[in-house]
């Protein structure tokens, strides 16, 4: 799995808090990360990759082999077998196997091998690290139009400028690899249309690519589009969709969409109130570290009924 590399929005942009135009400020998620895996760009009509996109990882790692019996030479195969083994997936994690595997897979050209390998590079795993080695891969794989590549050459740009990160270069790889499809990078471009980092500070642009993100599912793009819809900013004002996106996020864990949907809720606003519910949410996000004054009052004033109720929500939500 790639390593989690946040594009620090929050300090190397110079951002305050995401969520403090909704009302009380919390803490936020990283602004942007390293795409989870190379695993969904990965494309091959055999068994293999069907069993391993409907979870069957034996089965995908013995037609993987047998693909590779009929075919020495075929990448995709070798590809999957790296991430089965980088992944630890129905057998032991052995990074270096998995490098070992993506690295035979990419001096044959295959993008995403190439790409894994630059990720393992980047983090010394299954490789010695060597961040100048894993831009010379993630540019290897970015001629080949991978998405995630281009994402992550622009977190270099910034990460590795020290107190001159160049925000134009990095705008130009994260519109690349949003063009390309990937999620990171669309998200990525759209921070800095709403910081004016390497681009013409642009709400509406923001907006546009944040949301592209969003209706990818990236958990960091929901909350963040939501916001703007809250706010009407860069796009036009739709406060059930907003809470439509906070809700979503919220059940994916995310703390800060907790405490906005426990905010909607409570007020009634694109959704109908309902104190129940807003405070089983608030329940969680605080229990996550975000913390409400106004919902805690919110809480101190419920009948003793009702709190029982919230209480056997917060139980009914956690399984137990």
């Amino acid at each position: 799995m790639s390593r989690a590399l946040a594009i620090v929005a929050a300090i190397a942009l110079g951002a305050g808090p995401a969520l403090a135009q909704f009302g009380a400020t919390g803490p936020t998620q990283p602004a942007a990360a390293l795409p989870a895996s190379a695993a969904p760009q990965f494309s091959g009509p055999d068994a293999a990759f069907a069993a391993y996109q409907r979870g069957y990882y034996v089965t995908a790692y013995r037609e993987a082999l047998k693909a590779l019996e009929s075919n020495p030479n075929d990448a995709a195969a070798m590809a999957l077998l790296g991430q089965i083994y980088a992944d630890g997936l129905s057998l032991a994690r052995d990074e270096k196997e998995a490098a070992r595997w993506f690295r035979l897979s990419a001096d044959r050209g295959y993008a995403p091998a190439i790409f894994q390998l630059g990720v393992m590079a980047l983090d010394g795993r299954g490789v010695d690290k060597n961040v100048a080695e894993a831009r010379r891969l993630f540019e290897a794989a970015a001629a080949s139009g991978h998405g995630g590549a281009l994402y992550n050459l622009g977190v270099l740009e910034i990460e590795t400028g020290g107190d001159k990160p160049d925000f134009t270069k990095a705008a130009d790889y994260f519109r690349r690899g949003a063009e390309a499809g990937d999620a990171d990078a669309a998200y990525s471009l759209g921070l800095l249309y709403r910081q004016g980092r390497g681009v013409a500070r642009d709400a509406a642009e923001a907006a546009r690519w944040i949301g592209k993100a969003a209706d990818e599912r990236l958990l960091a793009a929901e909350v963040e589009y939501a916001i703007m819809l809250f706010n009407g900013e860069g796009v036009e004002k739709n406060e059930p969709a907003a809470a439509k996106l906070f809700l979503r996020a919220a059940w994916r864990d995310n703390p800060a969409a907790q405490n906005r949907i426990a905010r909607i809720l409570a007020a009634g606003r694109g959704m109908p109130k309902n104190l129940v519910e807003a405070l089983k949410w608030h329940v969680l996000a605080r229990a996550a570290g975000i913390e409400d004054a106004w919902l805690d009052d919110q809480m101190i004033a419920l009948p003793a009924e009702q709190r029982a109720r919230v209480e056997e929500a917060v139980r009914r939500h956690l399984g137990r």
